[in-house]
């Protein structure tokens, strides 16, 4: 296909020359179905001229705008939205709708009459520029190919991860000092995302989310935070990333919804990776190489997520033919990476399948079904109401606290960074505050005054008094024991006495200077275990200053989807039914090809000749009396009917030997005419009768399927021809 900024139509000489290097056979043939009898001398170029003149005469462009049906319309939309494809290309675009042989049957039809044709160098479908009067009009009207309907009943997104639910998972998953199986422990079914759990997560954990969380899936959710960034792992614990946090805070909700949708997306897609936790963790530990790679693929998958709701109008509903079909539109600009890591972690298939990912946004809302089409939710947007104005915090105790729905999703995981949850009781989320949680905002890097302002603002300054005197009080023994990345121990004067004491000189590796030792512990939790058994009730671990650009990822891994939102199509989709003024006066291509069959049976013709013109009016290839009167034929039989047994006979055995596409139609049992397109097998005998065995294509439900019909019992039987432009 050509890029996507284009016209739907090329310049008329590249039409002409299309038509001027077909073998000369097929040049002169497809003239003359056109032009009558060529007189001698002739010049091809002079020969085009005369075509271009017919074409442009206001009858014949009426009787050409009246013979194009709704699947006309349909294919020759399709080619000039997925400028100019392959029949692959369409193949792909109309699947569940047009087999491949009665697409071809069409394409062929279109191609006789001079509609559309094939780019010579590529072979792809093109539109024939002499037409491009009549054939705007139908390129415009897209709701042919994306049909969708009014539905204005308001339909709210039913996102069980609303925003004070994942801020209390944020701080539930964080509280946990041991999140990780021991080393002995059993691996987690599947493999995990990037910075995932190579060990799997402790059974205690596991109960105590399903206790407080029962209706969600705590592992699923650690993978999504561990996708999102927004948690990394640290020996067997999970710690936040600020950076990331504040990123993914300040999206919209709508964005943040999409980025979840495309973690999930990811998650579920791991289990294919065929990757192990060794070869991940290798990949993540060059800063700007693996990491990058898998944060690029979130941000590439929500914005591919965001660009196609964005072409959903909340006020109508979509079926799934339109919205696959939209997909396919999209899914031909995607971004395409040399990364090494793509080759391994995804397949060829293309970068966006549609049932997984298609799935994920149903999961998490993003599309909702309604009878059997989709709609795009609205969405309530927390923090709407200013918070001077009404506390989206109370307290019901000295250190707990309910969270409101208005609170602001940022504030709320502010709160998440030092609170732990209480309870999650009927949409009611209790948050309180210990020594262990609040140790674990120190190490952020928070400060208790910090935290005193926020849970001020956010309660209207309705704190107990008690509340900021216990933060300050377990600041100022913050300091007192603390541990550094490495790992280091520092302790106060006072202290120093711990360095002597049996559990803490055990792990004592060094003493770097008074009250500096470096430890022979490669965890910082078992150096804290040891430390909380000696009898220190507070041990700090303060946050690492990168000092190298290490953390350039947490500054970029988020950008606003809306920035890059509108999607590069050929032109603007019109996904609604325009308006169309009746047609009064104007033949339809019934009447059209009544009147033309009318002067044919006033010709004295044989029956050859007569059968040929007669399929080429019911071809819709017949424009002009002219046509008929001055017809050069060049006789051959590619269809016969009812009592015409041999030519029936004649036409199969031809078909079965060069495996050619048949159309055939058959009455059925009530009356009605049965008709389906396929490819010839075999012609067999039976009870004196010929038997043939077409094989038709199905559609994405049901496979192909093989039709056994006697010749006689056959009402039509026609064979597609093939391109004049090559396969």
């Amino acid at each position: 296909m050509r890029d996507m900024a284009h016209k739907p139509f090329r310049a008329l000489d590249e039409w002409k020359s299309a038509l001027m290097t077909l073998p000369e056979n097929s040049f002169f043939e497809l003239l003359r179905s056109v032009l009558g009898n060529i007189k001698t001398p002739f010049s091809k170029q002079r020969l085009m001229d005369d075509l271009v003149n017919l074409l442009s005469r206001e009858e014949i462009r009426k009787t050409i705008a009246a013979y194009i049906n709704e699947q006309d319309h349909k294919i020759i939309a399709a080619v000039a939205i997925l400028n100019e494809p392959a029949p692959s290309d369409l193949d792909a675009f109309f699947a569940g709708e047009f087999t491949h042989a009665e697409l071809h049957a069409n394409i062929i039809n279109l191609e006789e009459r001079l509609i559309i044709y094939r780019v010579k160098e590529t072979l792809c479908l093109a539109l024939n520029p002499v037409l491009e009067e009549i054939l705007n009009p139908l390129i415009m009207d897209t709701q042919a190919l994306f049909p969708s309907y009014e539905d204005k009943d308001e339909i709210h997104s039913d996102f069980v991860y609303e925003d004070r639910i994942i801020a209390a998972l944020f701080a539930f998953i964080q509280d946990e000092a041991e999140i990780v199986k021991p080393e002995n422990g059993t691996d987690a079914a599947g493999t995990p995302f990037h910075g995932a759990l190579p060990r799997g997560i402790r059974k205690k954990v596991l109960d105590a989310a399903k206790r407080i969380f029962p209706a969600l899936d705590i592992e699923q959710v650690i993978k999504i935070f561990l996708t999102l960034g927004l948690l990394k792992l640290e020996g067997r614990s999970l710690i936040s990333d600020g950076g990331k946090v504040k990123g993914y805070c300040e999206l919209t909700p709508v964005e943040r919804q999409e980025y979840w949708t495309a973690a999930l997306y990811l998650c579920r897609k791991e289990a294919n990776a065929g990757l192990t936790s060794g070869d991940m963790y290798a990949a993540l530990e060059t800063p700007l190489g693996g990491a990058r790679y898998f944060f690029n693929k979130l941000r590439l998958t929500a914005s591919f997520i965001h660009r196609f709701r964005s072409f959903m109008d909340p006020d109508r509903k979509y079926p799934e033919t339109t919205l696959r079909r939209l997909w396919e539109l999209l899914g031909k600009n995607n971004y395409e990476t040399e990364n090494v890591w793509a080759t391994q972690f995804y397949d060829n298939k293309p970068q966006f399948p549609f049932e997984p990912l298609f799935a994920a946004m149903e999961t998490t809302g993003l599309l909702v079904k309604k009878e059997t089409c989709w709609k795009a939710p609205c969405f309530v947007v927390s923090g709407s109401v200013p918070v001077e104005a009404k506390p989206v915090i109370v307290m019901d105790a000295a250190l707990s606290f309910v969270l409101y729905p208005e609170i602001p999703f940022a504030d709320a995981m502010a709160l998440g960074s030092f609170c732990s949850v209480k309870e999650n009781d009927k949409n009611t989320i209790h948050f309180e505050l210990n020594r262990q949680s609040v140790v674990r905002g120190f190490d952020q890097g928070l400060k208790a005054d910090t935290m005193i302002n926020l849970l001020d603002r956010l309660s209207l300054n309705r704190l107990d008094v008690s509340l900021a005197w216990t933060l300050r009080e377990w600041e100022s023994r913050y300091s007192g024991v603390s541990l550094h990345q490495g790992i280091i121990l520092t302790l106060e004067e006072d202290r120093r006495y711990l360095a002597d004491a049996g559990p803490v000189s055990r792990l004592i590796q060094k003493t770097l200077a008074p009250g500096v030792y470096l430890l022979s512990s490669e965890e910082k939790s078992e150096a804290v275990k040891t430390l909380l058994k000696a009898g220190v009730d507070i041990v700090a671990q303060p946050p690492i200053e990168f000092e190298t650009g290490r953390d350039i990822l947490s500054r970029s891994a988020f950008n606003p989807l809306s920035l890059s939102g509108s999607a590069d199509l050929p032109f603007c989709l019109n996904m609604e039914p325009p308006f169309k003024e009746e047609k009064k006066s104007d033949e339809t291509a019934d009447s059209i090809k009544q009147k033309f069959r009318k002067t044919l049976e006033k010709m004295k013709l044989g029956k050859q000749e007569q059968d040929e013109l007669l399929a080429r009016i019911d071809r819709r290839l017949v424009l002009s009396d002219a046509q008929l009167e001055g017809a050069s034929l060049r006789y051959e039989k590619l269809e016969a009917r009812g009592l015409d047994y041999s030519g029936k006979a004649a036409i199969a055995k031809q078909a079965v030997e060069t495996g050619s596409l048949l159309e055939i139609s058959w009455p059925g049992q009530d009356g009605e005419t049965n008709r389906t397109t396929g490819t010839a097998q075999a012609l067999e005998k039976k009870d004196g009768d010929s038997i043939l065995v077409l094989r038709a294509e199905g559609n994405s439900e049901n496979g192909a399927r093989d039709f056994r019909i006697p010749l006689r019992k056959i009402s039509l039987l026609r064979r597609i021809k093939q391109s004049i432009f090559g396969e």
